[in-house]
């Protein structure tokens, strides 16, 4: 095995998916309590308030807001040296525009980084991961606005001060291309869906305002990045890519065209900006066939340009294939649609199972960006059983995880910079896309059923003592 010395090993987690306490410390709405729980059968809907009588899972999660002690102890019992998490912007400024933060809201985080610096783990920071403030999204129609640029500014300025000599690894959007599709409006842009003025007769998906919305965001980013090294020098700042990987379902050259164009549109474009400084040529020129092309203010070049970041970081679930093919199997179970694999075996979920997959993203990675690189999420959602004895036989996990860190030790082998790992949740919590705890990726179980009943205990599951083990070996005994 060739996992460098001082490689980062440790697991991934975002505020609204496992933290809780909505309600509590001054926190103000985030998007995600707006959100009703779902199943692979069953869309969420996203509320313009909160109902009664209606079960919004990111309220409780699994409630990391009153267990992180036990929850963090439980992280270097497997021998985490980094932990991913996000910090809830509506945490730290409750309406996303006030003028001072909430101290309550920087001193949970604090207790949080300090827990994690004690039991050995350097913390891995998101700033905004699917969770922007209701304010922002309601007064402003997320990014739309350029007003907002300044606000994400302020509030990761706060933030970033305050923790700028306990935390060095930073990523300012989770998935931040998802906001080239219209599923990625709300999420990623925080353009709101109950606004006519944006989405006349309720017509959803106006690519024109979604592009000015994502570049601005991608201003707020670049921003960030350069304040970012005068606040520290050291922080290492990383952009955070959705990475999709696709394959040509035919050697037909139609399949292979449509192909790329899939991948630079959806998987390349915004960490080509990100990483660049700059809108590529081929985005340039679709946008602008389109009549699309973001207003540029003066000074939005030179911004781009001078915020570059320091490391990419993706996450990888699956692979797709893409075809003029209509007709073809769809896949199942995300979000990016695509064609089915008939050489995959795919998830209870949908999800087509491809480690060799990572191997060919890593490779194609380095050879675009030669940049040091992270995997920040990779899983596995599964249905686990808790027996009688309240232990869990997870082997479906170890086996996924394990042909995922042989592919990562391969590319390593074959040049890849890849320096971290932070595999997709390392406790239970809810799922993204369908608000469910049943999809379960945790080495730690957690007594919590969909409809949030439950008593929270936390179980150890097989899989606990055998990552444990991998984290301990610096990858050599799988």
């Amino acid at each position: 095995m060739t996992f460098p010395k001082g490689f980062l090993w440790g697991g991934a987690t975002a505020a609204n998916q496992f933290e809780g306490g909505y309600d509590q410390g001054g926190r103000g709405l985030a998007v995600p309590d707006l959100k009703t729980a779902g199943n692979v059968d069953t869309p969420r809907r996203f509320t313009a308030k909160i109902e009664p009588d209606v079960y919004y899972p990111s309220h409780q999660a699994i409630d990391f807001y009153h267990h992180y002690k036990e929850d963090i102890k439980l992280f270097g019992e497997m021998n985490f040296n980094v932990f991913r998490m996000s910090i809830a912007w509506s945490r730290i400024f409750p309406q996303g525009d006030e003028l001072e933060p909430n101290e309550a809201g920087l001193q949970f985080y604090e207790d949080v980084i300090d827990e994690l610096i004690k039991n050995g783990m350097t913390p891995l920071i998101t700033l905004s991961h699917f969770e922007l403030p209701m304010g922002i999204v309601e007064k402003y129609n997320g990014f739309s606005d350029r007003r907002v640029i300044d606000l994400f500014v302020r509030y990761a300025e706060t933030v970033m001060t305050r923790f700028k000599s306990k935390v060095t690894y930073w990523l300012t959007f989770n998935e931040m291309n998802f906001g080239v599709m219209d599923h990625g409006e709300l999420t990623v842009l925080g353009l709101n869906p109950n606004d006519q003025t944006i989405y006349p007769d309720e017509i959803k998906g106006n690519e024109k305002v979604r592009f000015q919305a994502l570049h601005n965001a991608l201003v707020a980013s670049a921003k960030v990045v350069k304040l970012a090294h005068e606040i520290n020098p050291d922080f290492m700042i990383g952009c955070m890519i959705c990475h999709i990987t696709s394959y040509p379902l035919t050697p037909k050259p139609e399949d292979i065209l449509k192909r790329k164009e899939f991948d630079l549109l959806f998987t390349k474009f915004v960490g080509d900006v990100q990483v660049s400084g700059g809108y590529p040529s081929y985005m340039t020129t679709y946008l602008e066939k389109k009549n699309m092309f973001p207003i540029f203010e003066p000074g939005d070049a030179e911004i781009l340009k001078a915020g570059t970041v320091d490391m990419y970081t993706f996450s990888y679930y699956m692979t797709i294939c893409i075809t003029t093919d209509g007709s073809a199997k769809d896949t199942a179970g995300n979000l990016m649609g695509g064609k089915a694999n008939p050489y995959l075996k795919a998830s209870e979920w949908g999800w087509q199972v491809d480690p060799i997959g990572l191997e060919y993203t890593l490779l194609d990675l380095q050879d675009r960006y030669h940049l040091p690189m992270m995997v920040v999420e990779n899983g596995l959602g599964f249905a686990d059983e808790l027996k009688e004895d309240k232990t869990i036989e997870d082997d479906y996990r170890i086996d996924y995880m394990r042909d995922h860190i042989k592919a990562m030790d391969s590319a390593i082998e074959k040049g890849v910079d890849l320096i971290g790992y932070t595999m997709w949740g390392p406790i239970d919590l809810i799922s993204a896309g369908t608000g469910e705890m049943k999809k379960r990726y945790g080495f730690i179980y957690v007594d919590m059923n969909n409809d949030g009943t439950g008593s929270l205990r936390r179980y150890k599951k097989k899989s606990f003592d055998w990552y444990g083990r991998v984290v301990e070996s610096n990858g050599t005994l799988l």
